[in-house]
């Protein structure tokens, strides 16, 4: 993980194989700021969903016993919500780096649809 102080915080840089074994360990909450088709589409199983609309840091759950970590697709949405949730006090704050795309690119076991029948199904890449 590459970390920074920045003005408001700690800010956070995780790659996909630190969030894959932190989700594994139940020691992060992931959430998605992608648009809901997008999460409808392919989602990292597990990940929770807050569109960048309807983003609110002060919704966002305590990081007591669980980091919270961002992603999106590229990994620009969700630095930049980071950010917004770290001027508003979230301390510390982390987004996966090069977001979904990465996450794919890394091999990581995702959900993705099945457009032959419309069905979430288990995508393991291998």
């Amino acid at each position: 993980m590459d970390s920074e102080q920045i003005e408001t915080g700690t800010f956070e840089r995780w790659s996909p194989d630190e969030v894959e074994a932190a989700l594994a360990k139940g020691e992060i909450v992931l959430i998605d700021v992608r648009s809901p088709g997008e999460f409808a589409t392919e989602r990292v199983e597990g990940a929770l969903l807050m569109p960048i609309p309807f983003f609110r840091a002060d919704c966002l759950p305590s990081q007591g016993d669980r980091r919270v970590v961002l992603h999106c697709g590229s990994g620009l949405r969700s630095e930049r919500m980071a950010r917004i949730a770290s001027e508003a006090g979230y301390d510390p704050i982390a987004h996966l780096e090069g977001g979904f795309a990465a996450w794919k690119q890394a091999g990581k076991p995702h959900i993705g649809v099945d457009f032959t029948t419309g069905a979430a199904r288990k995508v393991t890449p291998g």
